[in-house]
């Protein structure tokens, strides 16, 4: 009797265009599970997850940023390359590669899965979103398919899970099928080799995918209307105004409990507490702080459940067709959209997903104008100010008003940053801007489970931040208000006598011209770590010299002029109140004099916008 032959472990790749469903074919297969790092020498970010196979291997599954072609042109289709063809340093190439395909499109991803067979990696064709295709009527010869392409063909639907098994059985049959080689030499293909694969994958398509016996006419209907360049536009900022009034009119009720659960927290701490150093810290700087930064996780939940279904639903990639004549005025190419629109909820992966854009100068243009987005950092400072000098009443009967100003800060934003671009093109890069070819991808449902679970994951990671950097920040803030003592006897509120206190009054004469106060100047240090620190500041800081805690937006109210609230809101329109931008400005650009000038300019703007809004306003 023989000895059955042990199973190896296996390290598989997941390659294929950007909106095939890679990412959620991944999730499939790994259950979400997965660590994230950078590769050695670049930015780029990796994906790995792990499995066991029905054979009993475990399975290393490398999720590899979307890419049309092995010739690379981009950061990320660069790391993709190395990967497969096994030229990264210290690592081996993947034992096997799973070409991810949306099946309502396979002429692009035939072209490239043409290029991956030349490297002689054994290979699967995952057709992912098949019932899309079935429901417009696309007719593929499974066999046809597989017989053409001399590798196994699976169907599958990733977000329900559908063909999960039929693809980790392909991948046991073509491991255990698999002689070790290495990689076979690949070359950049000349002008008449793209030419032949052109044709090769037409002919592909010509045997094993009949047209459609029921042409799908909702999509070109649909896109009649939400690609049109009037109705279009139309939608899109009707969208947008949704989104915003939403944020304000949908969220009241949860921040009303959040805030009403944090006053009853502080009024425990003052009742059962004794007087001085403890209660102080818990009352004015934790609670006081933190709460006034975690009131408006509703906010942020209801905005990134707006982004994220739109998303999934298809509308993403034509928002960015609709917006690619505007950006291309300004100097910016087409691929910024998706960047910038990242940006809304954080700069930080806008930046880092401006690796897509494939010429060097249009990445540098939209890495330095993404932070000019209205990321939702600043939502809990201009839901502040907002609350406490905008009535909350409605205009024209339906419209809330402060939504609507809400939406005129985020459009401020997005102007700002698209002049910004026409300035820097015209300074630093020459040159129109190259024509936008994007696919646009099938419209689906939107998958509620992916959509829960990614809202939720947004929300994890603004806790995480209230839990690190903002409670240390509130925590240091305090001791900064607090320390050194009054001395006895001495006049005027204790905080004028801590460190907190003389920083403020020294900076104060400097921020005077823009209306801010010697509080605000404390709340801008710390603000530096991150935008919603300073609502945090301004809390702790107001709480300690007035001796107790109480409403910020109430305190405010009481304490500012309007145009000294109308100037804070200027200058966070364009201030680089984070320092995790800057880091990660320097990280993709690997030079120091990027994020410098990002500093500079973003100062300057925020000081002058400051300046003109406070001397204007004072006049009315």
């Amino acid at each position: 009797m023989n000895a059955p032959v042990p199973v190896r472990d296996l390290r598989l790749a997941l390659v294929g265009n950007p909106n095939s469903g890679k990412t959620a074919l991944f999730n499939a297969l790994t259950g979400g599970r997965a660590k994230v790092a950078n590769y050695a020498g670049v930015t780029v970010e990796r994906k790995e997850g792990f499995l066991t196979s029905p054979a009993g291997r475990k399975v290393s599954v490398l999720d590899l940023p979307g890419t049309y072609s092995l010739r690379a042109r981009s950061p990320d289709e660069e790391v993709t390359r190395d990967v497969v063809l096994g030229q990264r340093a210290g690592e081996s190439p993947p034992d096997l590669l799973v070409c991810v395909a949306d099946a309502t499109n396979l002429r692009l991803v035939l072209r490239l899965i043409l290029e991956l067979k030349q490297t002689g990696q054994p290979a699967v064709l995952a057709l992912n979103m098949i019932d899309i295709a079935q429901r417009q009527g696309i007719d593929i010869d499974i066999p046809a398919l597989s017989r053409e392409l001399g590798m196994p063909v699976v169907t599958t639907v990733a977000t329900r899970k559908r063909g999960i098994e039929d693809l980790l059985a392909a991948i046991d049959t073509l491991a255990d099928a698999k002689a070790e080689h290495g990689v076979s030499a690949w070359h950049a293909p000349s002008a008449k080799e793209i030419r032949d694969s052109h044709r090769e994958a037409e002919r592909i398509i010509k045997i094993a995918v009949l047209p459609p016996k029921r042409p799908d006419t909702w999509t070109g209907k649909i896109d009649d209307v939400l690609l049109h360049p009037v109705s279009g536009i139309l939608i899109l900022l009707a969208i947008l105004f949704l989104m915003f009034q939403a944020v304000f009119s949908w969220a009241t009720p949860a921040m009303d409990m959040i805030s009403g659960a944090f006053e009853w927290l502080s009024a425990q701490v003052v009742h059962y507490v004794p007087d001085g150093m403890l209660q102080s810290l818990l009352a004015n700087g934790v609670i006081s702080g933190v709460g006034s930064v975690l009131v408006f996780l509703p906010q942020i939940m209801i905005l990134f459940f707006f982004i994220i279904l739109l998303e999934d639903f298809g509308y993403m990639a034509r928002a960015a067709f609709l917006m690619d004549r505007i950006m291309g005025g300004a100097g910016l190419h087409g691929r910024a959209f998706i960047p910038l629109l990242s940006s809304f909820a954080c700069a930080i992966p806008g930046i880092m997903s401006a690796r897509v854009i494939d010429q060097k100068r249009d990445r540098l243009t939209t890495i330095m104008v993404a932070p000019l987005m209205t990321c939702s950092a600043r939502i809990p400072v201009y839901t502040l100010i907002i609350s406490a000098f905008i009535p909350r009443r409605q205009v024209w009967g339906f419209i809330n008003l402060q939504g609507l100003v809400m939406l005129g800060l985020y459009v401020a934003g997005a102007v700002s940053a698209l002049a910004v671009a026409f300035v820097f093109r015209k300074i630093f890069w020459r040159g129109a801007a190259e024509p936008f070819i994007m696919e646009l991808p099938a419209y689906k449902m939107p998958d509620a489970k992916n959509v829960a679970r990614n809202v939720l994951l947004r929300a994890q990671i603004f806790l995480n931040r209230a839990g690190t950097i903002i409670l240390s920040m509130m925590v240091l803030i305090w001791f900064l208000s607090t320390v050194p003592f009054k001395p006895a006897g001495a006049p005027g509120p204790a905080i004028d006598y801590s460190f907190a206190g003389m920083i403020g009054h020294w900076l104060q004469p400097l921020l005077a011209p823009i209306g801010f106060n010697w509080q605000m100047a404390v709340a801008l240090v710390p603000g530096m770590a991150a935008r919603e620190v300073a609502v945090g500041a301004l809390a702790t800081v107001y709480a300690i010299g007035d001796g107790q805690p109480g409403q910020l937006a109430t305190t405010l109210s009481n304490r500012w002029s309007l145009p000294t609230a109308l100037s804070f809101l200027a200058w966070y329109i364009f201030a680089p109140q984070c320092a995790s931008t800057l880091a990660v400005v320097k990280r993709e650009t690997n030079a120091w004099r990027w994020p410098i000038i990002m500093f500079v300019y973003m100062i300057a703007l925020a000081y002058i916008a400051a300046l003109i809004t406070f001397q204007v306003a004072s006049r009315f």
